[in-house]
């Protein structure tokens, strides 16, 4: 229930810590996940931090000294534990913390549990999608490197990039790699990169380790962060068998820090051998051109046509005077036969020709009118008619003694 209060009618500062308190008890006795930071033993009291690994928030907590060395050597800074506590509020301070009553730490099997379901909840969001990852370019203009400051994994980047690329650049984010501090550090070093914009990759590098140490690289937060990044980053992380989240959700995972210099950079001898190599097979397909075409020209000119072209002008005249011959013998012997068929019709008409017969003694009689008197019956006595010889005409009277039919 609020309490009712105005400038003309306050409350002291007593009623006002003692109503938080108040609520704060109705909480119970709860238990919480967290990392373990600023661990501090004095006497029989212990006092420490405890750190959300996720969100930048965090709880005093104190307990008796007891409670925590019942659970052993691995509640130390930096490790994960789960914590049964009373929230207690100071009214005489205003302060708020956690009572200690039971610590567990958290073990590698479990651990391991969560990060499995963690992992199989990212990738069910479709973050560790093969489609997601982004190419890493041929040749960067810069590079950013976030690692532990002076340590292994950088001088390896740096020494085998350059070795392979003289005139890389790098620009380097030294952060703490492990701890309670190295998620925050690597996701503000990964801000600033993805920021600027002459970096064109990113690597993610440190050296091997335990998986209690390692496992910052699988924060879900740096994992979000990772697959929010528009420049494609490169996990170097630990060794080969080590496999963080961060590996998963990265463009380009590396196997070491070596390995990711490899990926990141390429190798100036094996670019100009490669160089070399296609100028070689470049002129081998010039030269092979050249040859080819001299070949098919020195052919074409050695073509009698090219070679003696008269010759082939005095070929192509004997072959017209050889097609005129032809066509000459082709059109005597045609009119050849013609006339033969010609004088050959002709005799047969002469031969059939009614002036033959006339020419053999023979006499057409015909009427004045010009009909062919063909029965001696059919004319009558004193008929003029005409006699048509082989050399001409003859005019006639017939007598009664001319129409003798016998």
């Amino acid at each position: 229930m609020a309490m009712e209060t105005s400038a003309e009618s306050p409350v002291p500062v007593r009623t006002v810590l003692q109503a938080v308190g108040g609520w704060i008890g109705r909480l119970g006795r709860i238990w919480v996940e967290g990392q373990i930071t600023d661990l501090n033993v004095r006497g029989g009291t212990v006092y420490l931090t405890l750190r959300d690994p996720v969100a930048n928030m965090s709880v005093r907590v104190v307990g008796p000294r007891a409670v925590f060395e019942a659970a052993g050597p691995a509640v130390a800074d930096g490790a994960r534990v789960v914590l049964h506590a009373k929230p207690d509020f100071w009214i005489n301070r205003g302060t708020f913390s956690l009572a200690a009553l039971e610590v567990r730490p958290v073990g590698v099997g479990e651990l391991l549990a969560r990060l499995e379901r963690l992992k199989r909840v990212l990738a069910a969001e479709g973050l560790f999608r093969p489609e997601r990852k982004r190419p890493l370019p041929f040749l960067p203009r810069k590079v950013g490197l976030i690692c532990g400051r002076d340590s292994d994994a950088e001088h390896d980047v740096l020494r085998n990039a350059r070795r392979r690329w003289p005139a890389v650049a790098f620009q380097v984010e030294n952060v703490a790699v492990q701890g309670s501090y190295a998620v925050g550090e690597v996701m503000e070093a990964l801000r600033r990169l993805d920021a600027d914009a002459e970096i064109d990759v990113i690597v993610i590098a440190r050296g091997g380790g335990s998986m209690e140490d390692l496992l910052p690289f699988s924060d879900e937060a740096l994992v979000r962060a990772v697959a929010a990044c528009r420049t494609p980053v490169v996990s170097a992380i630990g060794h080969e068998q080590d496999t963080p989240l961060l590996d998963l959700v990265a463009d380009v995972r590396a196997s070491t820090p070596t390995d990711a210099a490899k990926k990141v950079v390429p190798d100036v001898r094996e670019q100009l051998q490669y160089v070399r190599q296609l100028r070689d097979r470049g002129r081998r397909c010039l030269a092979g051109a050249v040859e080819r075409e001299l070949a098919w020209l020195k052919a074409m000119r050695s073509r009698p046509a090219l070679a003696d072209p008269i010759r082939e002008i005095e070929r192509q005249d004997e072959r017209v005077l050889a097609l005129r011959d032809r066509a000459r013998r082709c059109l005597a012997a045609a009119l050849d036969r013609a006339g033969d068929e010609l004088t050959h019709t002709r005799a047969r008409l002469v031969a059939l020709s009614p002036a033959a017969t006339l020419q053999r003694g023979y006499a057409i009689v015909q009427r004045e009118d010009g009909a062919v008197v063909r029965e001696a019956a059919s004319v009558s006595a004193g008929e003029r008619l005409l006699l048509r010889l082989a050399d001409g005409r003859v005019a006639v009277t017939v007598s009664d003694g001319d129409r003798d039919g016998d």
